[in-house]
C-alpha cells in the first residue's frame, strides 16, 4: 500500500504544480511510471485505479510502465514522469 500511498501523494503534487489559469484545463497526454517492485504494482492495481481516477479523473493517455532497480530517491517505489496541455 506504501506505493498506492506515494502515487497518489505524487500525481496531486503534480497536477497542483500547473498555475491556477491552467487548472480544469489540462490535458495529460502521456504518463511513464517507474517503479521498483512490479509485483507490488500488480498487486495494488484495483487501489491504483481509484487513487489515479480521484487525481487525473475518466481519461486515459498513453501510459508506460518501467520496472527499475531503484529511483534517484532511495525511499521511493514509484516516480510518475507526466507531459500535459494547456488548450488555448
Amino acid at each position: 500500500m506504501d506505493l498506492l500511498r506515494r502515487s497518489a501523494r505524487r500525481s496531486r503534487t503534480s497536477s497542483r504544480s500547473w498555475p491556477k489559469a491552467a487548472q480544469g484545463r489540462i490535458i495529460w497526454v502521456r504518463l511513464t511510471w517507474y517503479v521498483v517492485d512490479m509485483d507490488e504494482y500488480v498487486s495494488n492495481l484495483k487501489a491504483l485505479g481509484k487513487a489515479y481516477r480521484e487525481v487525473i479523473g475518466t481519461h486515459s493517455p498513453s501510459m508506460a510502465l518501467v520496472q527499475v532497480v531503484r529511483l534517484v530517491e532511495p525511499s521511493a517505489r514509484v516516480e510518475i514522469e507526466a507531459t500535459a496541455v494547456v488548450p488555448r
